[in-house]
């Protein structure tokens, strides 16, 4: 006859730990690092697109007053660097944005009218302007930057500019004035790409329509410093 054994105690019942819902989550902690590597594993790649694409739009093109500006362009043949940008304007009225382009850059006056080679004068209108009002701004800005002997001799070549820029009829915002300067053929003018009628081989006229920008009497003081990178 088998001795009855006393009951056992509930102390000394061992259980097996199962499974619960508290176990079976894991860690805040936990999950955070393993959102983060998912996220960087997923996205990393496209914020190295986004910060490539970034940096090259910044080192190609520079933008004032909304419109783009090239940081080159070519020009005769020859590749020049943006100088400057900045914005023509009276008051809270902006009439244009500008840039100049020169082989070298600089900060002077006197170095912008030295330079050699290739030249170019963009303007990229924000307004609508008759074209025979911007005419009279280009014929006021020679003269006040001019003495009686320069505008003597500027006077023909003068008049054969503006008279093509008269032809223009009318300025719109978004067109895009060119006036370049080759050494070997001189000024052009050209609207939105569309050269207007043959060279005018006159140093001493680009000469005076850099001088309307950046001589001693400029049309706008801040521009001015704009176009020299000085501000």
């Amino acid at each position: 006859m088998t001795p009855n054994r006393p009951p056992a105690s509930a102390s000394s019942i061992r259980t097996t730990p199962g499974p619960t819902h508290l176990s079976a989550g894991r860690n805040p902690e936990t999950r955070l690092q393993t959102f983060l590597q998912l996220f960087l594993r997923l996205c990393f790649p496209i914020l190295v697109v986004i910060t490539l694409w970034a940096a090259y739009g910044s080192a190609s093109a520079r933008s004032i007053a909304g419109k783009e500006f090239a940081e080159k362009v070519r020009v005769a043949d020859a590749d020049i660097q943006l100088n400057g940008v900045g914005v023509r304007a009276v008051a809270w009225v902006k009439g244009y944005a500008a840039g100049l382009y020169l082989t070298e850059k600089t900060r002077s006056t006197a170095g912008v009218l030295a330079a050699a080679g290739p030249k170019r004068v963009q303007l990229v209108m924000l307004m609508d302007v008759p074209a025979t009002e911007f005419s009279k701004a280009v014929r006021g800005g020679i003269r006040k930057n001019s003495t009686e002997a320069e505008l003597a001799a500027l006077q023909g070549p003068m008049q054969d500019l503006c008279a093509r820029i008269e032809a223009l009829d009318k300025l719109k915002p978004g067109d895009v004035i060119d006036l370049d300067f080759s050494p070997a053929t001189g000024l052009t003018l050209a609207r939105n790409g569309q050269v207007q009628g043959a060279s005018m081989p006159s140093p001493e006229l680009y000469r005076g329509i850099l001088k309307i920008f950046v001589g001693d009497k400029p049309v706008d003081a801040r521009l001015k410093a704009g176009l020299l990178g000085q501000s």
